[in-house]
Formats: C-alpha cells, sequence, structure tokens
C-alpha cells in the first residue's frame, strides 16, 4: 500500500440555495475492502425532504456525544454492515454542506478492511425510512453505480464527497 498524505476537500452545495447554517455534524465514514478488494456500501431508497432518491453512500454516520472518531467508525461499520474492520488509515476529511436542512458535515473517511461478518443492527429509520441494504463491487462497479445516482439532487451531492474518497481509497490500496 502506498503511504500518502491526507485527503481534505471542500465542497458547496449547488443542488439548493444556501440560506444559512445552523449546524456542524461530525460524521464518520469506511470504504470497507476484503481479502478479495471487493467494497461494500450501502443502498438507500428515500423519499424525504430531498425528493425521491435511490443512493449509494459508503457506510458510516454521526458520531455521538462522547465518542471517538475511531470507536464511531467500528460502531457504525458493526450496525451498517455487521462487520468488525480493521482500521487501515485515514483517507481524509470531506466538508461539504446540505443547504436544504442548513447543515454542515465533517465526513471523516477511513479506509478499513472488512475481518468478520455479523448481524447488522439497523435502527427503524434504516429498515422503514431508508429502506438500507448492502452492496458488495468491485471499485468498477462501484463507480459505475454512482454514476446512474447522479439523476437526483442528492445524488449528485452524495456522489460529489464520495468519488473522490473512492478514488484515493484505490490509489492506496495500489489497484
Amino acid at each position: 500500500m502506498n503511504d500518502n498524505e491526507e485527503l481534505y476537500l471542500e465542497l458547496k452545495d449547488e443542488e439548493w440555495p444556501f440560506e444559512y447554517t445552523d449546524h456542524d455534524r461530525q460524521i464518520v465514514r469506511a470504504v470497507v475492502f476484503d481479502d478479495d478488494k471487493n467494497f461494500y456500501f450501502v443502498r438507500a431508497n428515500r423519499d424525504d425532504d430531498f425528493g425521491a432518491a435511490t443512493l449509494i453512500e459508503t457506510s458510516g454516520g454521526g458520531v455521538e456525544d462522547g465518542e471517538d472518531l475511531l470507536e464511531a467508525i467500528h460502531r457504525e461499520l458493526k450496525e451498517e454492515l455487521g462487520i468488525e474492520s480493521e482500521i487501515i488509515c485515514k483517507i481524509g476529511v470531506v466538508s461539504d454542506y446540505y443547504n436544504l436542512i442548513h447543515r454542515h458535515n465533517i465526513n471523516n473517511y477511513y479506509l478499513c478492511k472488512a475481518v468478520s461478518f455479523g448481524d447488522k443492527n439497523l435502527t427503524p429509520e434504516e429498515i422503514k425510512g431508508f429502506h438500507l441494504s448492502t452492496l458488495k463491487m468491485t471499485y468498477d462497479e462501484a463507480v459505475a453505480e454512482y454514476g446512474k445516482r447522479r439523476e437526483s439532487r442528492l445524488g449528485r451531492l452524495v456522489c460529489n464527497r464520495e468519488l473522490p474518497v473512492l478514488k484515493k481509497a484505490k490509489e492506496i490500496l495500489g489497484l
């Protein structure tokens, strides 16, 4: 694996007009891979304030009070993918905005190797509201899937945030 400098991106929301930001959200996310160089993502089917959309995203979520980033990433991966993981390295940070809900996201991305698979622990909202499911894909399949999801406004925001991180993960892994 290559020893690379961490990625840092600042992205604007070009989909909805900016009015104001009323909160920052610390988020952890992981590009997860296995021994066969498959990657794991979550698919969400949403219909909410952002509109109807099917998305692909890296697994992750908000950091809870009293939790550090590493505890949070292990918890999120166990909840959403049902995996125990080894953190390989921090990929970097993507700062982005969701103007529609007046939020600034600080996304801390990690590269993680899946060590074992078990049961997921999804929240009722993740099950009924987002219909979260797991996707196992090659790098090229993932890039193509992100491209398909650009038809929605939220899909474009997610794609703009995640594709540079996925590309950086590929470089770190030497693929």
